[in-house]
């Protein structure tokens, strides 16, 4: 019977369908979480392709929730320079800002986000990353504005006044 190279049947070697990997080269990816090598693998994406927005987006919000606002940011900064009309680019910017605690910022990116056909205001009540800014008058009175509800009642004003 003929023995073939492929056949590890015997032996202490690990095989794979890549041969076998020497430990100390799977140490540093065994010691990572999944978002930190994802975060590692975008960032050497980015490093070669910095404008890919599809993997801006996604890194961005892994950044997110690693809690690594800052990061976070100059990624939400570069996709709203990419997409300076992406509702959920400059949404997702005046989240950035306002973790970072930068709200005048924040709320000019959330106002534009809005212009731009954010709309899911049920997200946008309940979401953290707006509890810093969330009793300012100007981030209520904001959000009022844009609100369904708001629109309606501002509609049926204006139709009463022309009649």
């Amino acid at each position: 019977m003929t023995k073939h190279a492929d056949d590890a049947s015997s032996g202490d070697a690990k095989h794979d369908a890549l041969g076998t990997w020497p430990e100390a080269a799977l140490a540093p990816f065994r010691k990572q979480s999944q978002a930190e090598f994802e975060i590692d693998f975008f960032d050497s994406i980015l490093a070669r392709a910095p404008a890919y927005i599809d993997v801006l987006r996604c890194q961005g919000e892994l950044l997110s929730r690693k809690g690594l606002h800052e990061r976070a940011l100059l990624i939400d900064r570069r996709l709203a320079e990419l997409a300076p009309t992406d509702a959920v680019v400059l949404y997702n910017l005046a989240c950035s800002l306002s973790r970072n605690e930068i709200f005048d910022e924040a709320l000019v990116a959330l106002r534009r986000g809005l212009e731009n056909g954010y709309d899911d205001f049920e997200y946008l009540e309940l979401d953290g990353d707006f509890d810093g800014l969330r009793a300012d008058p100007r981030f209520q009175a904001l959000v009022e504005e844009f609100t369904p509800s708001h629109v309606v009642k501002r509609r049926a004003k204006k139709s009463r006044k022309k009649s």
